[in-house]
């Protein structure tokens, strides 16, 4: 809306404001009934008081109603009104008995005229009243002085006198009916009913607008309306809808006009927000964030720059050395081969971490869409896949420690060949495997530039999301490329011999380690039991596999499938255990304690970590517990918090999505010189603490 149209707007509400100063006075033509006071009449229609019962009764509220019957036509205007318009307006100054009189309001409906959109009622409408005596069980008094607008073409400002007495006594002949009709109509409040505010947010820029999310618990969403309370000054348009997840939600823009204040000032403030849906209706409330700005193309860009590094950078992280064997050997295998075996064994390896990364970012995206909470490497605080990641280093263990040759079915055989068998019958099934194992487990690390770029693609859309994971995976196999398009350089490396079954000896204990390493985890998240229950199972399996080669001991393969039929549920099924206690200077993370710590003057470390974030056991071992930080952690000046992410933690994920972060390890700084927070980087040292928790302690005396 232009300044010129809101001004005209505003005019228009000074205007009806003086014609009620000088309204128009209707006749009462008929005789009042019982329950109800005279009829106020005029040409454009009539309004009266009626009560749900012709007396009082026992006890202290009665049920009233403010009864309209308006010409075809006419209207009368709800609460907010919208562009223009004014609402009805009592005074029951003159009253007796009455403690105080609470006008609610039906569901309106919207209209639209001369580009102006305005909210509110027509033909025969009831808005109820609860009035709550003074003196319970007495008579009960009513004067009410009325003020309201009706409109058609033109608009007519009227002020009526209604009065009801209503006796002690009475019978429940009254209007009950019609009020309770109303009162069926009126929203309810909060996220109970079958229509749900899910969220809000506010779009700046040349053309503001509130974006709302809109679910149904019921049937399916067919023409959803919203109607929000307008601060004064500013009005919102009809939305423009869009339905999704098969009518079930639905995102409603609605167009903001504002006159006095920008609408960005609408951020951060709580909204009443009413959705109408034909019979369903919900008045909630809502504290609209501001969204971000749209991207423009040159920041995707850089951000697909950062992507490739932090992909890049990820070989050299500790989450990626448990992989490591799994490359040493498919490139020794790859030793006096063919430029173009080694050129297609390499490109397999890269197709298979680029793929994972789009899996990983597909996962991402339906995450999302079902509203769930999304981030790097969130999938280690699942124990089904950590069972499964174990059961499958466990598996490459054993074969490479030649616990077992057997013909497996193909898909198996390649992965548990890692490579080396099927390549030889011209299949790299086995390096795409690798690839994308490498992946899986790679995703628990939070390298430079990765966090950057993982919060980047998960704070905009799908195609951010497809764009960034597909810069992350190529980042990742970035090397692999480089040797599929200079196959000479695998030949620096020396020739298949014996050297390669001791190594493949070696390669089976690191992988044996990294399962063990997995299991720690799960029993940080599920409890000792249950993870020596997964341990159990995983010994069994060695014994299983090569009972199927060997008809000797296919006994044993029976009781260890029995045993790990056993021994494996218990492992997914327990219930997590309790969280422990901190040790030394830490506290747990608790976000309204930070505030309240910086209030009083203090500084507040806190520490995003996770059992299956190796970066984080590191940075722990490495930087914070050595002297120099461990003693300043210590001192009295300063809180030291601990956020445990090991498990799922809707408020941990919160104050991550605060930093624009969606994995670990994180770090931020408070203190009242940085109140807002500020973050660390990924890989700390002992320098950088220090000199942030500096930078947050309050200034000194004189300086």
């Amino acid at each position: 809306m232009t300044l010129a149209k809101a001004t005209s707007i505003e005019g228009m509400r000074r205007l009806a404001a003086l014609f009620l100063l000088v309204s128009c006075l209707g006749i009462a033509t008929a005789r009042a009934e019982p329950a109800t006071s005279p009829w106020f009449v005029t040409d454009q229609g009539k309004v009266r008081l009626i009560a749900a019962a012709t007396g009082v009764g026992g006890g202290d509220t009665v049920s009233l109603g403010l009864q309209f019957a308006l010409a075809p036509g006419w209207k009368i205007y709800w609460r907010s009104p919208g562009d223009a318009g004014l609402p009805p307006v009592l005074d029951w100054s003159g009253s007796q008995n009455l403690a105080d009189a609470t006008l609610l309001w039906p569901a309106p409906r919207r209209f639209s005229a001369f580009g102006l959109e305005t909210i509110g009622y027509e033909d025969d409408v009831v808005l109820p009243i609860t009035a709550r005596l003074t003196t319970p069980s007495q008579k009960l008094g009513l004067a009410a002085h009325l003020q309201y607008l009706t409109c058609k073409d033109i608009c007519i400002p009227y002020e009526a006198e209604l009065t009801l007495d209503l006796p002690a006594a009475g019978s429940d002949a009254g209007f009950a009916a019609p009020i309770g009709q109303a009162l069926s109509r009126v929203p309810g409040y909060g996220n109970t009913g079958v229509l749900q505010l899910v969220g809000a947010r506010l779009h700046g820029g040349k053309e503001p607008t509130l974006e709302l999310t809109v679910a149904s618990t019921g049937a399916p969403l067919q023409a959803p309306d919203a109607f929000v309370d307008a601060p004064h000054g500013m009005a919102f348009a009809a939305p423009r809808v869009a339905l999704g997840r098969g009518g079930k939600e639905a995102t409603l823009v609605l167009p903001v006009s504002a006159s006095l204040e920008p609408a960005e000032s609408l951020a951060g403030k709580q909204l009443t927000v009413t959705v109408v849906d034909g019979p369903h209706a919900v008045e909630a409330t809502t504290v609209p964030g501001l969204a971000p700005p749209p991207r423009d193309a040159s920041l995707l860009l850089a951000m697909v720059g950062v992507a490739l590094l932090g992909g890049l950078v990820l070989n050299v992280m500790p989450c990626v050395l448990p992989v490591l064997s799994i490359k040493l050997l498919s490139v020794a295998g790859k030793i006096g081969r063919s430029r173009g075996a080694i050129r297609r064994g390499f490109l397999a390896t890269a197709a298979g971490i680029v793929t994972m990364f789009l899996a990983l970012a597909a996962a991402m995206i339906a995450l999302q869409s079902a509203g769930l909470a999304v981030g790097w490497g969130v999938q280690f605080q699942q124990p089904i896949f950590l069972v499964a990641m174990a059961a499958i280093v466990t598996l490459f263990a054993c074969n490479l420690a030649g616990l077992f040759e057997i013909a497996l079915p193909q898909v198996l055989g390649g992965l548990a060949t890692v490579g080396a068998t099927r390549e030889a019958e011209g299949s790299h099934l086995g390096d795409f495997a690798a690839g994308a194992f490498a992946t899986l487990l790679a995703t628990p690390c939070s390298a430079p530039f990765l966090g950057t770029a993982v919060g980047f693609a998960l704070a905009g859309d799908a195609s951010d999301i497809v764009v960034i994971f597909l810069a992350l995976g190529i980042g990742l196999a970035l090397p692999y490329l480089v040797v599929a398009a200079l196959p000479s350089l695998a030949s620096r490396l020396p020739r298949p011999g014996r050297w390669m079954v001791t190594l493949r000896r070696i390669l089976a204990l690191c992988l044996a380690a990294t399962a063990l390493w997995l299991l720690w985890v799960l029993a940080a998240q599920i409890g000792t039991g249950a993870a020596l229950a997964a341990l159990v199972a995983l010994l069994l399996m060695p014994v299983l596999l090569r009972s199927v080669a060997q008809p000797s001991l296919r006994r044993a393969g029976i009781v260890s499938a029995l045993l790990l039929a056993v021994a494996l549920p218990p492992a997914l099924s327990r219930p997590v255990a309790p969280r422990g206690a901190e040790r030394g200077p830490w506290q747990a993370f608790d976000r309204a304690g930070i505030d309240r710590a910086v209030k009083a003057g203090k500084t507040v470390f806190v520490d995003v970590t996770a059992e299956w974030c190796l970066n984080c056991k590191i940075n722990e071992r490495i930087v914070l517990q050595s002297d120099a930080v461990a003693r300043r952690l210590a001192s009295a000046d300063i809180v030291a918090m601990r956020a445990d992410w090991t498990r799922p933690n809707a408020a941990i994920a919160e104050f991550l999505r605060d930093f624009d972060r969606y994995g670990i390890p994180f770090y931020a700084v408070y203190g009242p010189a940085t109140p807002s927070g500020q973050p660390l980087a990924e890989i700390l040292t002992p320098s950088s603490v220090l000199a942030a928790l500096d930078r947050a302690r309050p200034p000194r005396d004189g300086g």
